[in-house]
């Protein structure tokens, strides 16, 4: 019996939206998917799909000749994970299934898309076990939506959204945007959070959160097999009640040389349990790196207004956009703006060659960013109402489409209370 998964099974299907920034598909597992079509244009559509990050570990081969050529490859072969089938006619894909039935493996799963939305065929292809119906001509993120969806319950919360921070160049300061923003996406969105600290050498999270854990993420690294959600748990350290952190050793007494998916499991892990992830990526082309940046959900590059930034800064988006069509474009925010006698590429002239505009530009304050760093805080914490503060609040929204959490309203008795509590 070929299962099916649909929230409202009385409604007609229709074209899915594109994509949204707010819109979060989980990657799908280390499946088998085999497409059937009848057009090239669609054949283009799943072949795009295939190339989707969120399918990367899935195996996709492509065919052309509908459903008649998915019942004869499947009379002498097993049934993959699940079959796509596109259609051109009402009668022939309905004795089709009936036929398909007959020669599939019991948990695969099938998407058919055709050119009819109609309630009644819809019905009709929900009674024989389709697991979705999509309407043709379909996108590559239609496609990449439907087989996702598959494999994540309906009712189930969406957890696992990874944030990733990089510099456009070394010493811009992204190490302590990305804290900080983790810290509001905590402290201001209430959203249980982790910091991934991928500075295996030199990273400085455990300092800025006053943390100092026996173990980290090399343990996790170096220890793939042992990877599961209890092995990662016992590596966190509590920063807050809404953030964690996976600490870097940062000691020099090896050498952390990866392959590009060494960090996978452990991603794959936080992202059962966690509902936003945000990875400090280090200012390195590695291909873990590199990997990293193209698996994330969002992205987001901190430079500063010079030359070298600049070019680092559009290498980066283009490079993004071009591995990621089916995601929205990187963000970026430009970070220690207004150094004293320093010349600088004005915003606006920043945000013209790059084609869009900085989510904020963060103003250079050493002395409340070097309090900061040296107490092991915040800058939430030690100023509160400063409007860097503001900012990290404002690129917390942005990444995770959240509005600020609302928070209770105060009694006109809450400043009289507070002070009989401190007596």
């Amino acid at each position: 019996m070929i299962s099916y998964s649909r929230q409202n099974q009385d409604e007609p299907a229709t074209a899915a939206p594109d994509v949204g920034p707010e819109e979060h598909i989980a990657p799908a597992p280390r499946v088998s998917v085999q497409a059937f079509c009848e057009t090239v244009e669609t054949a283009a559509a799943v072949q795009a799909a295939g190339e989707d990050r969120r399918l990367a570990k899935a195996h996709l081969k492509i065919q052309m000749g509908g459903v008649v050529a998915a019942i004869e490859a499947y009379r002498s072969a097993p049934t993959p994970n699940v079959i796509v089938l596109e259609t051109d006619a009402r009668s022939d894909v309905l004795a089709g299934l009936d036929q398909l039935a007959t020669v599939c493996d019991p948990g695969t799963r099938v998407i058919v898309i055709g050119k009819v939305n109609d309630v009644t065929l819809y019905r009709e292809l929900v009674r024989r076990g389709v697991s979705d119906y999509a309407i043709a001509p379909v996108q590559p993120i239609d496609v990449v939506r439907s087989i996702c969806n598959l494999f994540s319950a309906p009712e189930a919360k969406a957890v696992g959204r990874i944030i990733a921070v990089v510099g456009a160049k070394g010493g811009v300061g992204a190490s302590t945007v990305a804290h900080n923003v983790a810290w509001a996406i905590a402290r201001d969105l209430a959203l249980d959070s982790v910091v991934a600290d991928l500075d295996l050498a030199f990273g400085t999270a455990g300092l800025d959160y006053n943390q100092d854990p026996p173990q980290g993420i090399a343990e996790a690294v170096f220890a793939p097999d042992r990877v599961d959600t209890a092995f990662v748990d016992r590596l966190l350290s509590k920063c807050t009640d809404h953030l964690s952190l996976l600490a870097a050793p940062a000691t020099l007494d090896r050498v952390y040389d990866f392959g590009a998916d060494a960090f996978d499991s452990v991603f794959d892990t936080l992202r059962t349990t966690m509902p936003c992830i945000v990875l400090d990526v280090p200012h390195q082309w590695t291909g873990w790196a590199k990997r990293s940046l193209i698996t994330a959900d969002d992205i987001l590059i901190v430079a500063t207004p010079d030359l070298a930034n600049l070019r680092n800064t559009k290498n980066l988006i283009d490079l993004l956009k071009g591995a990621r069509p089916n995601d929205r474009p990187p963000l970026y925010c430009l970070n220690q703006v207004g150094v004293p006698k320093r010349p600088e590429i004005s915003t606006n002239e920043f945000a013209k060659a790059i084609e869009s505009q900085p989510i904020v530009s963060i103003p250079f304050e050493p002395q409340i960013f070097g309090a900061a760093a040296n107490n092991g805080q915040m800058i939430a914490e030690i100023a509160a109402n400063h409007k860097t503060t503001e900012m990290f609040l404002q690129i917390a929204q942005r990444l995770t489409g959240r509005g600020e959490a609302k928070k209770p309203k105060g009694s006109f008795l809450g400043p009289i209370l507070e002070k009989l509590r401190a007596k």
